[in-house]
């Protein structure tokens, strides 16, 4: 072959790469944001899964249980076709949010733990939850970071961005936010919390035009300082319902400012889904639905949405049904009730 030839040759050849790439680009780039909220009765687990196949699970639910919240976790994992974890982000210390660890890294390889620091609460319950979890990471050669507000938890495909860590909050207004909050006019002051709930790591997850928030288990007094009197997010087109639907948080002043299409509530039976926290969410204007992981016994029929929106009903088993939302750039989003098959689809 002579070096005309030569160059042709090499020339067509990286033509070809590049359209290969190209495609492969397009192929991408249609490719959906997979949103898993996993059943761990009352706990948090939600998996997210990005376009590019990347992945951060928020939370991993309680230990024990012959490992029934970390095989939970798997199992959604294998449906979106994940392997390994890439991040795990831990909001904080309690049992029913980082009490899974040590089992979920007995069964699936994890990249990076986040989390914003250090354990704060004077419990010996949360003492011993943290002291395992540390114990986890090292022994499974898993990386830990320790985040604050502003930070970006570098996942390809989205943005995932930390709104409160340690008990702070961002201080500059996200695009789309900065405007005065009416919503804060006649709240009531919100107490003082100490527990590990008011230093949660919240986080707000961007694809496209699609945001999505979950706050953890903050409660009134910081919710309002990161609406209060400026809204310093802007609107979301899907909330998770903070705290499991405890009436320690979901105040509306964040809900309504927050003003989502769609919001999910991770309550378990008998664990949140407060009465008047299911109330201030259903009633947050231009809500279209709400869907929950749990019937509420204490919301009785007045405070439960119809079956259909319930991965698990009332008296049904303990069948760990999950609600997944498929989210596109454009802001459209589809909720599907695992239980039921059921889906509904959201334009923007």
């Amino acid at each position: 072959m002579n070096f005309r030839s030569a160059r042709r040759y090499l020339h067509a050849v990286a033509l070809a790469v590049f359209v290969l790439l190209a495609a492969f680009a397009v192929r991408a780039a249609g490719k959906s944001l997979q949103i898993y909220f996993i059943d761990t009765e009352g706990g948090q687990a939600t998996l997210v899964v990005s376009p590019s196949g990347q992945s951060i699970l928020v939370d991993t639910g309680w230990p024990g249980f012959e490992s029934r919240d970390a095989d939970r976790i798997v199992a959604a994992a294998k449906d979106a076709g994940v392997t390994e974890l890439n991040f795990v982000v831990i909001t904080h210390f309690h049992r029913d949010h980082v009490g899974g660890v040590p089992q979920l890294l007995s069964k699936i390889k994890v990249g990076t733990f986040i989390d914003h620091g250090e354990n704060r609460e004077d419990s010996d319950v949360t003492r011993e939850d943290y002291a395992a979890y540390v114990k986890a990471i090292a022994a499974s050669g898993s990386k830990r970071e320790s985040l604050k507000p502003g930070d970006i938890i570098p996942i390809t495909g989205i943005r995932a961005q930390v709104l409160t860590a340690d008990g702070e909050r961002i201080t500059t207004a996200l695009p789309g936010g900065g405007d005065e909050n009416p919503y804060c006019v006649g709240q009531p002051p919100a107490p003082v919390d100490n527990t590990e709930n008011a230093r949660s790591l919240g986080t707000l997850f961007t694809f496209g035009k699609f945001r999505f928030i979950d706050l953890g288990d903050l409660t009134k007094q910081k919710e309002i300082q990161l609406v209060c009197p400026k809204n310093l997010v802007g609107t979301v087109d899907l909330f998770l319902s903070t705290h499991h639907g405890f009436n320690q948080s979901n105040s509306p002043a964040i809900v309504d400012a927050l003003h989502p299409r769609v919001a999910i509530m991770n309550n378990g039976a008998k664990k949140g889904g407060s009465p008047d926290a299911w109330q201030t969410i259903h009633d947050s204007p231009g809500l279209l639905d709400l869907w929950q992981l749990h019937y509420s016994i204490e919301g009785a029929k007045e405070h439960n949405e119809p079956d259909s929106f319930i991965a698990n009903p009332e008296g049904a088993p303990d069948a760990g049904h999950y609600i997944k939302v498929t989210a596109e750039a454009d802001g459209t989003f589809t909720v599907l009730n695992s239980r039921t098959g059921q889906t509904k689809t959201y334009k923007k």
